[in-house]
């Protein structure tokens, strides 16, 4: 049998990496993880290598069915080594790998919120081709073709991650014309991220069949209108059985040089996201309540309510890394809840 593996990695473009793939042709039957072959490629194209020494090497780590070529075929995301087979320095996956099983005790979980905006050209998609639509109001989970815009392009990639076995869990319209987001989780860290970045390459090679582009801009419309986030749910086994524990991780996120310790590695423009306006906190301040969307950390009522739950991050970017959220959020919070004894 031969069959098609598409390999998806992420490069050393700066400040915001980019996804790059490339097809293997595989003999054989369907391969798992322990049997697909490393591969290589030119890192000097991905600024990941200068061409004196161009060879960098990419090893599987997460594989699930390609849902656009279908059949046998396979999507294979790996990360980058180097050619004595340790971690490029690009390669954020290895650092949240290692976070991620020393704190594993704890259980912590994620859902990860990924809002993103359509382009047709240089237009956000639905935007007239002279001035402005109609002001934010109307169109967040909107219904009616006056408002939305780009519906057949999130469907037909909400059916490609599902195919895929992917953890979407939601998709909806969000508050600028052109602007969505869907769900990844939850999920451990490792999971969560991995998936988060397939659902991203899927994002992008959907809209390439419909002639739209997808950005992960933070801020793809300067002015009065909502930036795009990755707003980022998190517990602990303690978190979800208990409030002091809630309060002990919102506690330890804004204790001494950590709100600016996150907030450096959340996305590249975070300062003209998060600006205290368009539903985020100011980007050197940080607050966390009930319910206050316009606080860096929110607690869901319920959780409140219900005394256990999670936290809602809403600093994160929209183009950050998952790979360090994920691995800043374990490494603050899991940190705190064992010194404070709630694990």
């Amino acid at each position: 049998m031969t069959f098609k593996a598409e390999y998806i990695w992420i490069d050393g473009t700066a400040p915001t990496a980019k996804l790059r793939s490339k097809t293997k042709i595989i003999t054989g039957t369907a391969a798992g993880l322990d049997t697909l072959p490393i591969w290589g490629f030119d890192g000097s194209s991905t600024n990941q290598a200068e061409g004196h020494a161009s060879d960098r090497v990419l090893k599987p780590v997460f594989t699930c069915p390609d849902p656009i070529r279908g059949g046998d075929d396979i999507l294979v995301l790996c990360e980058v080594l180097d050619i004595d087979m340790t971690p490029h320095r690009s390669n954020t996956r290895a650092a949240l790998a290692e976070v991620a099983g020393r704190f594993a005790a704890q259980e912590p979980i994620f859902g990860i919120e990924q809002e993103y905006t359509f382009f047709d050209g240089t237009r956000p998609l639905g935007f007239p081709e002279n001035g402005f639509p109609a002001p934010q109001g109307g169109y967040y989970c909107g219904v009616g073709a006056d408002e939305i815009f780009g519906r057949d392009v999130v469907e037909a990639h909400l059916d490609n991650c599902l195919k895929a076995g992917l953890g979407i869990s939601g998709i909806n319209a969000e508050v600028m014309p052109g602007q969505w987001e869907f769900q990844v989780g939850p999920l451990a860290p490792l999971e969560v991220s991995d998936q988060l970045w397939v659902a991203r390459w899927l994002l992008y090679r959907t809209a390439e069949d419909f002639g739209v582009s997808a950005t992960l801009d933070p801020k793809p419309v300067k002015g009065d209108w909502n930036g795009a986030g990755a707003h980022t749910n998190f517990s602990t086994k303690a978190m979800r059985e208990g409030y002091d524990a809630i309060i002990t991780a919102c506690e330890s996120l804004g204790e001494g040089s950590k709100p600016l310790d996150h907030v450096k590695n959340y996305g590249a423009g975070i300062d003209e996201r998060l600006t205290g306006l368009h539903e985020t906190a100011p980007w050197d301040k940080y607050t966390y309540g009930v319910s206050d969307r316009g606080a860096s950390v929110r607690i869901p009522w319920q959780v409140e309510k219900d005394g256990k739950g999670y936290i809602e991050d809403r600093r994160p970017n929209a183009n950050v890394d998952p790979y360090v959220v994920t691995r800043l959020l374990v490494d603050t919070c899991c940190a705190a809840l064992e010194k404070a004894g709630q694990v």
